[in-house]
């Protein structure tokens, strides 16, 4: 009988040993289940960085597409600008030889020329060469500049002299020595002109011209100005309006 009380009963150190495995076994299934639910509490934060970190990635892209396309416009601007004004130096060379045509023929005696054939042959040749460089000029946007009668602007005239003339408003353009020439629009070289004084007050103009647009003074027009008043320097009265140079820099952007 007690034999088969030991066989049949559960030996009470093992029993023991079996309840500490088991919950070993199960402690690592209940540590684990805490980080689980953790992280599925925090699902949503990631999701709002991300979105966040992606608008600010547009607003930057979209602020670097915007600054590239400003410097490309820029660089429009700045070499059509360049193109345009490549051959003003070249231009301002060319305009003294037409100048210096035009006073050959006005030199000439149209009665000499009637008399001898050859001279009338000559004198014929150079007023073809006159006309084919103003076509020359006009072809590459230099255009003769003839401001008789109109008002001074000294930003696009030279006044040399003035002289009395009560039948013109003062300020008036009276004498042209030497016609201006303007370069797609913009003064290439300042009309040298001869001033009236003396005349009724001419009426107030609008700063901004006739047209709305008041012209746009010429770099080139500051070097030819300087260099005219050095010329000057003996005395010789020319007319400033305001105390104002005639001509001045212009800044362009881009």
């Amino acid at each position: 009988m007690q034999s088969e009380n030991n066989n049949d009963g559960v030996d009470p150190e093992e029993n023991l040993e079996d309840t500490a495995q088991a919950e070993a076994d199960g402690a690592p299934e209940s540590s684990d289940a805490a980080p689980a639910a953790a992280d599925a509490g925090g699902a949503d934060a990631p999701a709002s960085d991300l979105e966040a970190e992606l608008a600010e990635t547009k607003d930057r892209l979209l602020r670097a597409l915007a600054e590239a396309e400003n410097v490309r416009r820029r660089a429009t601007r700045d070499v059509d600008a360049a193109s345009k004004r490549s051959i003003s130096n070249f231009a301002r060379e060319m305009i003294q030889v037409a100048d210096n045509l035009s006073r050959a023929l006005s030199s000439i005696d149209p009665t000499a020329a009637q008399e001898n054939e050859a001279f009338k042959a000559l004198l014929t040749g150079v007023e073809m060469t006159g006309r084919e460089m103003q076509k020359a000029f006009e072809r590459n946007h230099i255009l003769q500049v003839d401001p008789l009668g109109e008002r001074f602007d000294p930003q696009i005239h030279e006044a040399m002299f003035e002289f009395d003339d009560p039948s013109k408003p003062a300020g008036t353009i009276g004498q042209v020595m030497e016609p201006g020439y303007t370069l797609h629009g913009q003064p290439l070289r300042p009309a040298k002109v001869g001033v009236t004084k003396g005349g009724p007050k001419a009426a107030p103009k609008d700063a901004a011209g006739p047209t709305g647009t008041a012209p746009t003074p010429s770099a080139t027009v500051q070097d030819d100005v300087d260099a005219s008043a050095n010329s000057k320097a003996s005395g010789d009265n020319a007319y400033e309006a305001d105390g104002k140079p005639s001509g001045s820099h212009l800044d362009e952007e881009l």
